[in-house]
């Protein structure tokens, strides 16, 4: 929903419906906008919901399928289990998942569900901040789980069974709750009813699986005692860890002593890396012709920019794109027509008077009718009827031109993505980016792209031919059908051992060159930028500035702003002509040197706030220092020297220390 925390600071005075139709004219069109923008926003969030299960599922089956094998060693009784485990090896399983740290949270999460649903209901996760209670908050979130999956016991018993096992909080304690739990469990007939899912030896004893969600951050130090003191219990308890890293999985090694690791059963599992889940998202999410809201070149460098350089979290990067959509319905009237081609033709038929108004001044469409002939011109300028008939028109043609770019995009990355120094841009991304910004066959790197690939062998280029084809085929334009048609026949004649053979080349060569003009050929018809096509700004959002102000952060600025400008964020009427204390304070300090006297700084305080109180300057308390100015004073200096404007200092214990450059 458009309510998410990631838009609130858009959003955070009203509701987002509010948001679309406040002080417009055209509430129908707001209301309409907003619907539009819901749809798109719940299909982005499902999809790359979606997309994330598929990308983990694989990771999270290896690490299910890893502790199912470990706790079936428990299963087959105490001996097996003492024998295997002679050594006290905890069994480890070391999750590897890169620095996009805010997305683990969701990996997390998922791993759990999992864990509780088919393994085991006995899972609790920790953090680097639990890490001084870490037993006694793995014990109490382990009795929380044991009350839920035992019924026997009333509410009142529960939470005194709670309170108490709280108090004493040791493994012992839990050695014994595990073996209450697992034989109420079994006596209940809970292990009959799951024994589809999880098998009934497993329901038995399932294992207590323990989730160190930020490794890197622990205490090293209690963190080997937490596992020294599990390790005397593996006999008694079906222990296991997951240990989430960020960074490599010598990690493990720099924290723990030999002593300590040796007493892991450590495994590695490498979840996909943050950029080819990126890649993932992009070709989703933007690289479809499906989906109708289209970020511009330069907004969606804003949003690369910001993964590459700031967390690399594709969570993060998935909202400032779901923030650029908000942005784009709310600043775009003609908006109304972002949606699928059939709603988007329907709209196109409805438009108000002051619609078409907007529409004629749309740049794009301004030199669409310049390029017609003078009867033409003058209906679409004079003719509300006619301005819809030809918009659905060229809506039709908009949506034609996605369905025909993308595929020759994806064919233009496979022929040169390959190439030596990637000269059109190894990510799919890069070489889109060129594409929207201008021309693509203007750039000299696409020239140098084109020598590089006549020097192809034969097998590479049918191979990359071959590819392309298969990326041709569900294409269902006319257009992508004769490409397919005639890159099937250069195929062909490319696989053919004899053809008729000339003097200055070969015929390979010959097929080579004919095969990289229709490439070519493609490339210039349907590869053109978005700005060309009429009506585009539909479609695509294009105010990087205000993305980028809306994402990028700038702490310093906003404190200086709010300092020396108030009413720049204060723009309520109710707001007194005084300025706060702590603004007056600031900029009497900006007129000091390194060192401020407090005295001279309070008197001068004095002086400003009886000028802004509106006292007469011929009285005789004018600038006088009261009990109130004082106290008020103190506290904006300590909310200046909070912020690190200033500090105290023991060169003179009535003088305070300028942080900040500059002085008179």
């Amino acid at each position: 929903m458009l309510s998410e925390s990631c838009v609130c600071v858009c959003v955070c005075v009203c509701s987002p419906e509010d948001y679309f139709t406040h002080g417009s004219e055209d509430t129908e069109n707001s209301k309409l906008r907003f619907r539009n923008c819901q749809t798109l926003w719940e299909k982005m969030k499902a999809d790359t919901e979606l997309l994330q299960d598929e990308l983990n599922r694989k990771i999270l089956d290896s690490l299910l399928a890893f502790i199912r094998k470990s706790v079936s060693t428990f299963q087959r009784g105490t001996d097996d289990w003492a024998s295997r485990m002679r050594a006290h090896e905890i069994p480890t399983a070391a999750l590897v998942l890169g620095v996009n740290v805010p997305d683990h949270d969701m990996t997390f999460q998922c791993l759990s569900d999992q864990l509780q649903q088919s393994v085991t209901p006995f899972v609790v996760s920790v953090q680097a901040t639990e890490c001084a209670g870490q037993s006694c908050r793995v014990l109490e979130r382990l009795m929380g789980t044991s009350v839920s999956v035992g019924n026997e016991e009333e509410p009142e018993q529960r939470s005194t069974n709670v309170n108490q096992k709280r108090v004493h909080c040791s493994l012992i304690t839990l050695c014994n709750w595990y073996k209450t739990v697992t034989k109420v469990c079994t006596a209940s007939g809970t292990a009959s009813k799951k024994r589809t899912s999880v098998g009934k030896d497993m329901q038995q004893h399932p294992p207590i699986v323990v989730i160190f969600k930020d490794l890197e951050a622990f205490n090293s130090r209690v963190l080997q005692d937490f596992i020294l003191i599990c390790s005397r219990y593996v006999e008694q308890l079906p222990l296991m860890f997951v240990f989430g890293i960020a960074t490599s999985p010598s990690t493990i090694q720099h924290m723990l002593p030999h002593s300590v690791s040796s007493l892991l059963g450590i495994e590695l599992f490498q979840s996909l890396s943050c950029t080819q889940h990126l890649a993932s998202v992009i070709d989703k999410v933007i690289l479809n012709s499906q989906f109708p809201f289209k970020p511009s070149g330069k907004v969606l460098q804003v949003l690369v920019s910001i993964f590459l350089y700031h967390d690399f979290s594709v969570r993060n990067f998935i909202k400032g794109l779901q923030l650029a959509l908000l942005e784009h319905f709310h600043s775009q009237p003609l908006s109304v027509l972002c949606c699928k081609k059939e709603a988007a033709l329907v709209h196109a038929t409805e438009l108000s008077h002051r619609d078409v108004e907007r529409l004629q001044q749309l740049p794009s469409f301004m030199r669409y009718v310049e390029e017609q002939g003078p009867q033409e011109q003058v209906e679409l300028l004079t003719s509300d009827d006619h301005v819809k008939e030809v918009c659905q028109k060229l809506l039709k043609d908009l949506h034609k031109y996605h369905k025909n770019y993308y595929p020759i995009l994806r064919c233009l990355h496979i022929l040169t993505s390959s190439l030596p120094k990637y000269p059109l841009g190894k990510q799919i991304r890069e070489l889109h980016i060129s594409c929207l910004e201008k021309n693509v066959w203007e750039n000299e790197e696409y020239a140098s792209a084109m020598q590089l690939l006549r020097m192809m062998a034969k097998d590479e280029l049918t191979s990359a031919l071959q590819m392309c084809a298969e990326i041709l085929k569900p294409g269902k334009t006319t257009k992508m059908r004769a490409a397919l048609l005639q890159l099937d026949n250069l195929l062909t004649l490319l696989e053919m051992k004899k053809s008729r053979r000339t003097k200055k080349m070969s015929p390979f060569e010959i097929l080579r060159d004919q095969a990289l003009e229709f490439i070519d050929s493609l490339v210039r018809s349907h590869l053109a930028p978005p700005e060309s096509q009429p009506l585009y700004e539909v479609c695509y959002y294009s105010s990087s500035a205000v993305l980028r102000r809306h994402l990028n952060a700038t702490p310093r600025t906003s404190i200086q702003t709010a300092l020396s400008n108030p009413y720049h964020y204060l723009k309520d009427g109710t707001v007194s002509n005084a300025a706060p204390d702590i603004c007056i304070v600031y900029k009497l300090h900006l007129e000091c040197g390194r060192l401020i006297n407090l005295y001279d700084w309070l008197e001068a305080y004095a002086t400003v706030v009886s000028a802004a109180e509106g006292m007469d300057p011929d009285s005789a308390d004018f600038g006088k220092v009261d009990e109130l100015k004082h106290a008020r004073f103190i506290q904006a200096v300590s909310e200046l020297e909070f912020l690190g404007f200033i500090k105290s200092t023991k060169q003179k214990t009535d003088h305070v220390s300028r942080l900040t450059w500059g002085g008179c």
